[in-house]
């Protein structure tokens, strides 16, 4: 290949990169994003919640798996971040989506949640319609939603746990 065609080889295929990158974070749900609905016939630890009558309390969505190993290792931070702040109005919806077919047997989520002591709502995502909804890719995911429904705040994967805390707090206090 010549050295012309080689450079305008290398040129289309970054400006083709891009472009996937682009497209890819498109469409991804973003700060200020209307949160979805979780949707789910089966819950544990609640009744199906709604976004629309979270309305004027801060609302993190996790999305997890129970085999997944970085899950685990943000799940204490979860659980105490819903022990500290549920009195002030943290809502905490942590939506099983399984990656294995073993995780797809509600009965081990259940035991899983009860064993681990997870004392807030667990919604049933097998069909991956919540994870389709956010736009999700990643386990674990944790979504911080406003007192008006609005995504304020994304974290991909394990860390920031100061930061994700900080954002919890600043929106728990400021007005609705």
């Amino acid at each position: 290949m010549s050295k012309k065609r080689m450079r305008k080889f290398w040129i289309f295929g970054i400006f083709g990169l891009v472009g996937v990158i682009f497209w890819f974070t498109s469409i991804s749900l973003a700060k200020n994003d209307l949160a979805p609905d979780i949707i789910s016939p089966t819950w544990i630890n609640s009744e199906p919640l709604k976004m629309e009558e979270l309305r004027g309390k801060v609302v993190m969505v996790e999305f997890w798996t129970f085999g997944c190993w970085n899950c685990r290792n943000i799940e204490p931070y979860v659980k105490a971040w819903h022990q500290k702040y549920a009195k002030d109005g943290l809502v905490v919806i942590a939506v099983h989506s399984p990656e294995f077919s073993h995780e797809k047997e509600v009965a081990r989520v259940k035991d899983y949640v009860e064993d681990n002591n997870i004392f807030y709502a667990v919604p049933i995502d097998n069909e991956f319609r919540n994870w389709r909804r956010y736009h999700n890719r990643y386990w674990p995911t944790v979504y911080v939603i406003d007192k008006k429904g609005t995504i304020q705040y994304t974290r991909i994967g394990e860390g920031a746990y100061e930061q994700t805390e900080k954002t919890i707090q600043r929106l728990l206090f400021e007005p609705a």
